[in-house]
């Protein structure tokens, strides 16, 4: 259903539904003039927009009866004609009784009956009655505010926001059209969320015709092939001179002659249906993408009102400039990004701004701005907010770095970029005395993650004195991703091309080890290699064959890796398909779509990538692109201690070099243990609870299938006499606590067992 189709027909829609979405189009005209008035700009055109504004409130809510709305629009109405006569003004005081008055009415049009509003709606058409009496004044309740007319000397010359009277830019056919009416957008997510699909399946469908077009013309070159050797046979009878031979090679030569024409006019005929089912998709799936579509301003326009009110009630002045209002976005984007925006919004009202004494002093103007823009760069969306307040002071960031991180050390070698990263750490807060907006560390943290739940970017600026800056870069859309699309274990997977920092190809004699762990050097920087069929979990035992190693880098900072696939598959453009409900949220995966032939992918969930490698990673997991020369049976090892601390280094030391490490409490669960299991190697402590190291080693030494096992001694005590104990009562090896270092451990296993893998027959 076409949207000239949805605004035309409006069976679907009650006269109440109608009056709703005529109100909230109306209140949002009322409230932007609003704010604009109450910073001065008393201009007649935008007075008669609000005028007609509130005149059209009112005789919709006659139509359907809404009486309380309609007295509640004629005295706002009264209110602007008096503004535009000259008999009052629209100053702080009055803005804030008109505000009220917006949203009270809205309250009563969202209501399903006027039932008990009576007393409300008087007291509010009693106070804008007031307005007309004498010239209003800034209410007493908001200290320190400084009226729009009485600003510090020499204000910024800032962009104006749009005015209510300017025609909306048209985005789709039904918004360019005068008596179009809006459509709820949750009814056109409905809508849009169908026919994106069935946009991709047309897509996919019409790419499909390209492998039997590339067969059609494979089967022309045969033909003429063909055609060429049936010459030349015509040419050796004519010259043999065989009468009826002659005669069937002149038939079959008539036969054949109109089958090339004819094969030519199916491949043209076929080319022509190619493209234009091609063109058809495409746009097809332009025009649902643009149903999804809103302009930038629409989507925000609550937030100039919001950042009034917060910083009336925190004693300051502010006001919000919206830049790049009619940047298109995505319905869906704008939404998942409400409560970021808002949230650096507020941090910028608390933190950042100043109160208006405090900016005079400073030589700014009283009034702080806020500026909040999007706008196209490069495919992707950019959002900024920026603000001329305070700004943080880096070495404050580097203060509380050193205390929450413990290491003082580290934190003064830290440079500008990698401190502000701070700011969006979970818990941590500049503020000493948090508030009932901000000083809890929750919020940052909170925008950080929003944007990487839709493939984006957030960094933060800052010059103290002067403001803050944050910028957002994140996909135009959320439901068609340009995605790298690879191979890992014989089966297709995408990334968001937004998420991969690059894409290399590595000779295998590149990579080094380091602490049991791959790594190339990637500009000066080491670069950990990690088997992506390993930490999706996938059965790929014969490892990576080839002297080539594909990889892809993802992640930034520590937490960035080289994933080693099978062969990357290329770039493509896909329709982002979320995935059933039913099987809620898969580990590492964010969603599923189909490829240009019609094959289903998943699309890695990068940032839950990046998590599960870094867990695998802190259990001692080994990680590293497993070598078809080396895979075979791996080597397993017992750690047996009652300290917690001693067992989890050994298991993450020997985990990390490729060993399978299991771990007992004491002796007694290290027998049982051995009794259950298959070990080539056991480490233990001495000194344990029901059962100590040497009585371990009796058991083991006594046990027929079990002497022959190598048994290493690590403990504490490093007298000659524990050490000759220990040796007597069977053990290979014997270590002291306090003075071996990892190398020294990982030397003796080498010595016992060999390394971690080893090709047995097992």
């Amino acid at each position: 259903m076409s949207l000239d189709h949805m605004s035309g027909d409006l069976s679907s829609f009650s006269m109440l539904d109608l009056f709703r979405m005529e109100a909230g189009e109306q209140a949002r005209v009322l409230t932007d003039g609003l704010l604009q008035l109450e910073r001065g700009a008393a201009d007649p055109v935008l007075l008669e927009a609000m005028m007609r504004a509130a005149h059209s409130i009112k005789g919709a809510a006659a139509i359907v009866g809404r009486q309380a709305v309609v007295g509640l629009a004629h005295a706002m109405e009264d209110v602007f004609v008096a503004a535009q006569q000259g008999r009052t003004t629209v100053d702080a005081g009055a803005a804030d009784t008109l505000l009220d008055s917006v949203d009270l009415m809205q309250r009563l049009a969202g209501a399903d009956d006027d039932t008990g509003t009576d007393a409300a709606v008087q007291a509010r058409i009693d106070a804008l009655a007031a307005l007309l009496a004498c010239p209003a004044t800034p209410p007493a309740s908001s200290p320190g505010v400084f009226p729009a007319a009485a600003a510090a000397p020499g204000p910024a010359a800032l962009p104006q926001p749009e005015t209510p009277a300017q025609a909306p830019v048209p985005v789709d056919k039904a918004a360019a059209s005068a008596e179009s009416v809006p459509v709820p957008a949750s009814a056109l997510a409905a809508a849009s969320d169908e026919l994106l699909t069935l946009a991709s399946q047309a897509r996919v469908h019409a790419g499909q015709l390209r492998p039997w077009l590339d067969a059609m013309q494979r089967y022309k070159r045969q033909q003429r092939s063909v055609l060429g050797a049936l010459d030349q046979l015509h040419e050796a009878i004519v010259a043999a001179n065989d009468p009826r031979l002659l005669e069937l090679a002149l038939a079959l030569r008539d036969r054949m002659q109109p089958l090339p024409g004819f094969l030519l006019r199916s491949i043209r005929d076929a080319e022509n249906y190619e493209r234009q089912a091609s063109n058809v998709s495409a746009r097809l799936a332009d025009e649902v993408l643009a149903l999804r579509m809103c302009r930038f301003g629409d989507g925000v326009h609550g937030l100039p009102r919001m950042v009034r009110d917060l910083g009336r009630s925190l004693g300051k002045d502010a006001q919000l400039v919206i830049e790049g209002s009619a940047t298109l976005v995505e319905r869906a984007v704008l939404a998942r990004m409400e409560a970021p925006l808002n949230q650096l919004l507020r941090n910028a009202i608390d933190h950042g701004l100043e109160t208006p004494c405090e900016r005079v002093a400073a030589g700014k103007p009283a009034t702080g701005t806020i500026v909040l823009s999007a706008r196209h760069r490069g495919g992707m969306l950019v959002m900024e907010v920026r603000d001329d307040g305070r700004g943080v002071d880096p070495e404050r960031i580097r203060q509380a770095a050193a205390r929450r991180t413990a290491t003082p050390a580290i934190a003064a070698e830290l440079s500008l970029d990698e401190l502000m990263e701070f700011l969006f750490l979970p818990g941590f807060s500049l503020k000493e005395t948090p508030n009932a907006i901000s000083g809890r560390g929750v919020g940052m943290d909170v925008v950080h993650e929003a944007v990487q739940r839709q493939n984006g970017t957030v960094r933060a600026e800052s010059t103290p004195g002067v403001g803050f800056r944050t910028l957002i870069t994140l996909p135009l859309t959320q439901s068609v991703m340009r995605a790298l699309v690879v191979e890992v274990a014989g089966e297709a997977y995408a990334m968001p091309i937004t998420r991969v920092e690059h894409v290399l190809r590595l000779q295998r004699s590149e990579a080094r080890t380091l602490s049991g762990r791959e790594y190339v050097d990637l500009d000066g920087v080491h670069l950990g290699l990690v088997a992506a069929s390993q930490v999706l979990e996938l059965d790929d035992a014969a490892g990576t064959r080839d002297d080539i190693l594909s990889v892809v880098v993802v992640g930034a900072g520590a937490d960035r890796y080289g994933l080693v696939v099978d062969a990357i598959l290329g770039e493509q453009s896909l329709t982002v398909q979320p995935l059933e409900p039913v099987f809620g949220k898969l580990r590492d995966i964010a969603a599923g779509a189909l490829l240009e032939d019609g094959a289903p992918v998943l699309i890695i969930d990068v940032p839950d990538l990046l998590v599960s490698i870094g867990r695998l990673l802190d259990q001692g997991a080994s990680l590293q692109p497993a070598r078809a020369a080396e895979a075979g049976t791996v080597r397993r090892v017992l750690v047996v201690d009652d300290s917690l601390t001693v067992r989890e280094m050994q298991r993450k030391l020997l985990a990390g070099h490729g060993y399978r490490v299991e771990v007992a409490l004491d002796g007694i669960d290290g027998w049982n243990n051995l009794r259950a299991g298959e070990y080539d190697l056991v480490i233990t402590d001495i000194d344990m609870p029901r059962l100590d190291g040497i009585g371990l080693l009796e058991r083991i030494r006594h046990d027929p299938r079990l002497q022959r096992m190598p048994v290493m001694i690590v403990s504490y005590k490093d007298r000659p006499e524990d050490r000759a104990r220990g040796m007597e009562a069977g053990a290979d090896y014997y270590l002291a606590k306090g003075s071996f270092h990892d190398a020294t451990l990982l030397e003796a296993v080498l010595d016992l067992i060999g390394p971690a893998y080893h090709r047995g027959t097992s």
